[in-house]
């Protein structure tokens, strides 16, 4: 059993936190390997639908975004009724038909912002990738090119407003960073140890109890 097996078990042993579902979030600076490891996850967690938050975003909302999150995913989630929304195409710059977005055991949710203020009291754990904003920024543009420079450009200013005013990292469960061959889970700052607490990282594994 690698690291992301035992974090997948981990999370499985969670209360439910939005209706049926644990809303599981991962967080961090743009560039910093939130997707990858939400894939990752995902495939440990049996295939867990993964909600991208690039997907509810748009070029004059980057962060305005948590009404429709609430309207298109999150209560229908807590109703225990599979979610719809409607992901945004960010080269024709409109809404695209309607995806689905069942209320597995674990959904994650993946993106800059996914653990705000509005977004946490539906969370079971909240991940933050631990990489810092110029490491992550610098890999993110490497990824997409000159051609999205001036992109890059405005969503640093726009994502250091956003942390500024509304912070993730300082409510993480856990942090994660990455090591050459699998991840190193340490406890965040949001971590209140305790004898009844289901989720302990040891060893630099998150583990269950």
């Amino acid at each position: 059993m690698n690291d992301l097996d035992r974090a997948a078990r981990a999370l499985l042993r969670l209360p439910p936190s939005c209706g049926p579902v644990r809303l599981v979030a991962v967080d961090g600076h743009a560039g910093s390997g939130k997707s990858t490891l939400a894939n990752r996850l995902a495939g440990a967690l049996g295939d867990a639908p993964v909600l991208r938050l690039d997907d509810l975003a748009t070029h004059e909302e980057l962060f305005a975004w948590t009404g429709r999150l609430r309207e298109q995913v999150l209560d229908p989630l807590s109703r225990g009724e599979t979610a719809r929304y409607r992901p945004y195409d960010w080269t024709l710059r409109v809404f695209g038909p309607a995806r689905a977005l069942p209320p597995a055991p674990v959904v994650l949710v993946e993106g800059v912002g996914a653990g705000r203020r509005l977004v946490r009291p539906f969370l079971a754990w909240l991940l933050w990738m631990e990489r810092g904003p110029e490491e992550s920024w610098s890999r993110g543009r490497r990824r997409d090119g000159a051609a999205q420079a001036a992109f890059w450009d405005g969503w640093t200013v726009a994502e250091t407003r956003h942390f500024a005013g509304d912070p993730s990292r300082p409510f993480a469960d856990t942090l994660v960073r990455e090591r050459p061959e699998g991840y190193e889970w340490l406890p965040g700052p949001g971590v209140t140890a305790g004898p009844d607490q289901i989720i302990t990282h040891r060893d630099g594994v998150m583990a269950v109890n």
